[in-house]
């Protein structure tokens, strides 16, 4: 199973066979803890951003879908985390290409797996970022991503102690396979991150 890199706005995939409500209902199934959710959710958001501003519109909801569904494994199977989602996506008949990606964002470390679409390396890139992001956020008096900017990130991007759970490699990696400076991949997730703060704010 190998995704190339399609045209943009592709209309093979344009449409994913999982609905939305059904994989919130999937991710749900197998994840208890909110921040589990939540994180889900953010990813989901940064995904269906980077879809927009890079050209692939028509395709939002698809790259939204792989980013709620990345870590669908995560909480109930930490030692299989990327290996056991292949087994519920197959029996929960998930579009393949959505296992693929989702897969993918584990490789180097259980999986051998390398992201090649562009949807694939944004995942793979965004997702340990956002977790640093969340992580800074807690600490400002705001409590906020809207006056978070992107020096203050790299503060604590630097300080190896901070958030030592997201892997800073990993964004780097991930920048790098996408051939993206650096300071823009943190700046387009901080901007990702507080568009979706200002749309659950306006609900």
């Amino acid at each position: 199973m190998r995704i190339e890199h399609l045209p943009k706005d592709n209309a093979a995939r344009i449409s994913p066979i999982v609905s939305r409500n059904s994989a919130i209902k999937l991710l749900k199934q197998f994840n208890r803890e909110e921040f589990h959710i939540q994180h889900a959710e953010t990813v989901e958001a940064t995904m269906r951003y980077f879809a927009r501003i890079l050209g692939y519109t028509q395709e939002q909801e698809f790259w939204g879908l792989v980013g709620l569904l990345h870590d669908l494994d995560f909480e109930q199977f930490p030692d299989e985390h990327c290996i056991k989602i292949q087994e519920i996506m197959e029996a929960e008949n998930i579009d393949p290409e959505i296992e693929r990606a989702v897969v993918s964002h584990g490789y180097g470390h259980r999986v051998n797996v390398k992201p090649e679409h562009e949807m694939e390396k944004v995942l793979y890139a965004i997702d340990e970022l956002t977790g640093l992001i969340g992580a800074a956020i807690l600490m400002r008096p705001s409590k906020s991503t809207l006056d978070l900017t992107v020096s203050s990130l790299k503060k604590k991007f630097k300080d190896k102690k901070f958030a030592a759970g997201c892997s800073r490699d990993v964004i780097q990696q991930g920048a790098e396979m996408l051939g993206w400076e650096f300071d823009y991949l943190i700046d387009e997730t901080i901007k990702a991150m507080q568009e979706k703060e200002l749309a659950d704010k306006s609900r």
